[in-house]
């Protein structure tokens, strides 16, 4: 799924709408009457909001916290690709493709002398050279790609906090 980051301009999000969203990005499994007790509110109201939020595109859905060297993958890396040319073509066609490719955990869309930053998580060293060899540098619209070895990631609070 590509997200184009749309969400309506009137969109009007309160001190609560921001807890909600904050308490979500900690726990996405907390309890809808959790969520209400936390947020000062009746059951019925949070839920409410929530169907709004989601209805709005600010909730787009929720996600397991997978441990990837549990599964068998436990090499990451940020692969930085370079296209040959930036037509629409070349780029919808990149974009088409990349998220699909086996180990791509996210594609980012980038400015500077890279164009996209792909997440891949692979079994190890070998099969990260072939994922780079086999499935990127095979591409005629692919430039360059050049990888960096993830050593630790770390979850940031990210919107954990309530803002303004």
């Amino acid at each position: 799924m590509i997200h184009t980051g749309f969400v309506p301009k009137d969109l009007r999000l309160d001190s609560t709408d921001r807890k909600l969203l904050a308490l979500l990005a900690r726990d996405g499994r907390m309890s809808n009457a959790a969520l209400a007790e936390a947020c000062g509110i009746a059951a019925s109201t949070c839920l409410t909001r929530l169907r709004a939020l989601r209805d709005q595109g600010v909730i787009r859905g929720f996600h397991a916290d997978v441990d990837l060297a549990a599964l068998g993958f436990a090499l990451q890396a940020m692969v930085s690709v370079r296209l040959a040319a930036h037509g629409r073509a070349q780029v919808d066609s990149f974009r088409g493709t990349a998220a699909r490719l086996p180990g791509v955990l996210a594609v980012y869309h980038v400015t500077g002398q890279t164009d996209y930053l792909l997440h891949v998580a692979v079994p190890g060293a070998e099969s990260l050279r072939d994922f780079v060899l086999d499935h990127l540098l095979t591409r005629p619209e692919v430039a360059h790609a050049e990888t960096s070895l993830i050593f630790e990631h770390i979850r940031g609070d990210g919107v954990a906090h309530p803002g303004p």
